[in-house]
């Protein structure tokens, strides 16, 4: 019986990212859990938070170097996050990545003046979602 390494011989090992803070945050409680999961995986340190007074809370705590907002959020939405993320002491130079279901041009605009880095429409692949990380931290590095 083949192993892991054994049934894809092309793919490179994921690069080591233990300790580096992510934030997840969504209200559909499938979506945190399954994105939190993944992340966990390949090395993240996530936390979670499922609306955007908590999201606040946390980041002001835990210092992610990289947040997954979502836009549609039941009490703060997401730009409105973003925004107040950006004023926040310490959290200026952290990574925003929208992803939501929001996919219009307009999304799109209002999310990079809010200050997003990338903007996702969900589905999005695990792959896709790795590849703008990546590109993030590289940026940061």
């Amino acid at each position: 019986m083949p192993n892991e390494s054994d049934s894809h011989p092309n793919r490179d090992p994921p690069p080591s990212r233990q300790g580096t803070r992510l934030l997840v945050v969504d209200d559909h409680p499938d979506c945190r859990l399954t994105l939190s999961r993944m992340l966990q995986m390949c090395g993240f340190q996530v936390m979670t938070a499922s609306d955007g007074r908590a999201a606040l809370e946390i980041a002001t705590k835990f210092r992610p170097r990289l947040v997954l907002l979502d836009l549609g959020l039941p009490d703060i939405d997401g730009y409105e996050v973003a925004r107040r993320l950006r004023t926040e002491a310490g959290l200026e130079s952290t990574t925003l990545i929208a992803v939501t279901a929001y996919g219009a041009e307009e999304d799109r605009r209002q999310s990079r003046e809010a200050g997003f880095a990338s903007h996702l429409v969900k589905p999005i692949s695990p792959d896709e979602l790795l590849a703008v990380l990546s590109r993030s931290e590289a940026a940061d590095s």
